[in-house]
C-alpha cells in the first residue's frame, strides 16, 4: 500500500503510524561542508525555466550559498537586472542515493510566494519514471499552499478518502488517461501555512518523508507545534515518537521504488508550470511576460531562498546494514537529468499546465 501523509498544525489531531526504530544514517550538517555533498547542476534548465544553474564557486562569489549561525542558505541573485543568460540560481542533488528511509528537512525559510518562481524540494529514481519521483515540497507563482505529488509507470492511483487536502489528480502514471500529461498523483494542502509567505510567516518549520517497502509519507508541521523529535532529529527515532496524520491513502504500487537522490533546493523562474500560468493569474498585472519581470525585477526575489536548519536521513534500524545506499558520486553521471524525448519533462502538470518532463 502507498501512503502519503500530512503533519498538521493540530498537535491533538496527529496520531501514531510510524513503528519502525529508525538510526541516524547522514546527517548533512550546517556548516561550508554541506555542499560537499552535493552536485550542482549547471547545465539548461529541462523545465525550459529563465535561469542560470551556477556552479559552487560563482554560487560562493555571488552570495548564493553561505553558512553561518548554525543555518544553511541557498539563494537566487536578487541584485542585479538579469541579462544573457538569465537570473542566477540553484539546482543541487545528493551524490548520495537511498532506497528507503526517512528524510527530515527542518526549514526556517523556504522560498516565498513570488510571481515567476518556481521553487521545489524533491526525489528522484535512477530510472524515470519506473523509479517514480516524489514532490515533497513545490509550488509556483503566488500559490499558497504546498502540493505534494508522485510520478510513476502504470499501478498507482489515490483511490481512499482518509486525507487532509484537495485531490489535483488521482492517477500517479504519467500517462494516465484523462489527466494532464504528466500529473501524476497530486494532492494540494489544505493547511495555510504550508508553504511559502505564510510557512515563513509562521517562523517555518518540518518537513518529513518516510519511505518504506509497503508506504511513501509526506508530512509537514509548523514550527510551534513541530515534536520536538522532528524538528532536533535526535540519533534514534522509536515506534509512537514520529506523530503522523494521514494525508491520503493510494492502491498498491506496482512498480520499484530505489535508487533515489535528493533533489532539493532547486528554484527556477517561469518555465513550463510557472512561465505558462503567468498570464491566467494575479501575476500578469505586474508585467507583459513571466520573463520580463524576472529580468527587470531583482529585488522582487528577496525572500527567493531556503534556510535550512537542518537536513538528515536515518535508516531502519533493524535493515540499516542492508540499506542500499551510495556514497559513489561517479555513479550517477547516467542519471538523465535532462528527459531523452520532450514530453519527459521532470514535473507534473497542474490544473493543465505541463510541467517539466
Amino acid at each position: 500500500m502507498l501512503i502519503f501523509s500530512a503533519l498538521i498544525p493540530a498537535v491533538g489531531l496527529f496520531v501514531h503510524l510510524v513503528t519502525a526504530a529508525y538510526k541516524l544514517q547522514d546527517d548533512y550538517g550546517t556548516s561550508h561542508t554541506f555542499f560537499d555533498n552535493f552536485d550542482f547542476f549547471t547545465a539548461a534548465d529541462p523545465t525550459k525555466g529563465y535561469v542560470d544553474y551556477v556552479d559552487r564557486s560563482t554560487a560562493n562569489k555571488s552570495g548564493l550559498i553561505k553558512a553561518s549561525g548554525g543555518s544553511l542558505y541557498i539563494g537566487v541573485d536578487s541584485s542585479n537586472i538579469a541579462s544573457s543568460p538569465s537570473r542566477q540560481s540553484m539546482r543541487l542533488s545528493s551524490t548520495k542515493s537511498y532506497t528507503h528511509g526517512l528524510v527530515i528537512l527542518d526549514l526556517e525559510h523556504m522560498p516565498g510566494s513570488v510571481c515567476s518562481t518556481w521553487p521545489a524540494f524533491w526525489m528522484l529514481g535512477d530510472n524515470w519514471p519506473s523509479n517514480g519521483e516524489i514532490d515533497i515540497i513545490e509550488g509556483v507563482n503566488q500559490q499558497p499552499t504546498n502540493q505534494v505529488a508522485l510520478h510513476t509507470s502504470p499501478g498507482c492511483s489515490i483511490n481512499d478518502s482518509r486525507f487532509s487536502g484537495s485531490v489535483d489528480t488521482s492517477n500517479c502514471y504519467v500517462e494516465a488517461s484523462g489527466q494532464a500529461a504528466n500529473a501524476g498523483c497530486a494532492i494540494t494542502s489544505n493547511c495555510t501555512q504550508s508553504y511559502g509567505d505564510r510557512f515563513n510567516k509562521a517562523g517555518g518549520g518540518v518537513y518529513a518523508t518516510e519511505w518504506t517497502g509497503e508506504a511513501i509519507k509526506v508530512g509537514s508541521s509548523r514550527a510551534p507545534a513541530s515534536p520536538p523529535i522532528l524538528a532536533r532529529a535526535p540519533p534514534t527515532l522509536r515506534a509512537g515518537v514520529v506523530l503522523w496524520r494521514p494525508l491520503l491513502e493510494a492502491a498498491t504500487l506496482t512498480r520499484t521504488l530505489e535508487n533515489y537522490r535528493l533533489y532539493m533546493f532547486d528554484i527556477t523562474f517561469c518555465g513550463s508550470w510557472a512561465g505558462d500560468a503567468w498570464a491566467s493569474g494575479s501575476c500578469a498585472s505586474k508585467s507583459s511576460s513571466c520573463i520580463s519581470y524576472v529580468q527587470n525585477n531583482p529585488s522582487a526575489f528577496t525572500e527567493t531562498y531556503w534556510s535550512v536548519n537542518s537536513l538528515k536521513v536515518y535508516q531502519d534500524g533493524s535493515s540499516l546494514n542492508n540499506a542500499t545506499v551510495s556514497a559513489d558520486a561517479s555513479s550517477h553521471t547516467s542519471i538523465p537529468l535532462v528527459s531523452p524525448t520532450p514530453r519527459h519533462a521532470w514535473k507534473h502538470a497542474h490544473n493543465g499546465y505541463k510541467h517539466r518532463q
